[in-house]
């Protein structure tokens, strides 16, 4: 199984349940990259009251659990901007 960005989307917002979520697949921009024969590359713009007062750190850590069961499918590299409410 390949995951793909809809298989994101459905994890984290079952998990963050976001107020903004956004999820590219930028796996064509690293074409011929080693760590493409590996699995996929994704961003993730994610906006969830979750991560009011954690650290950068933290809403990482949260991503990555919500993702947990998907990264052995095919997820090489992960880009994340995860951000609180009324955060820029």
């Amino acid at each position: 199984m390949s995951v793909c960005a809809n298989d994101i989307e459905q994890a984290l917002s079952t998990a963050l349940q976001p107020l903004a979520l956004a999820v590219q697949d930028d796996s064509h921009l690293h074409a011929g990259h080693a760590g493409a024969r590996e699995g996929r590359h994704f961003s993730v713009r994610v906006v969830s009251a979750r991560f009011a007062g954690l650290s950068r750190v933290a809403r990482h850590r949260l991503v990555y659990d919500s993702l947990q069961q998907l990264i052995p499918l095919g997820i090489h590299a992960l880009a994340i901007d995860a951000r609180a409410p009324g955060e820029p």
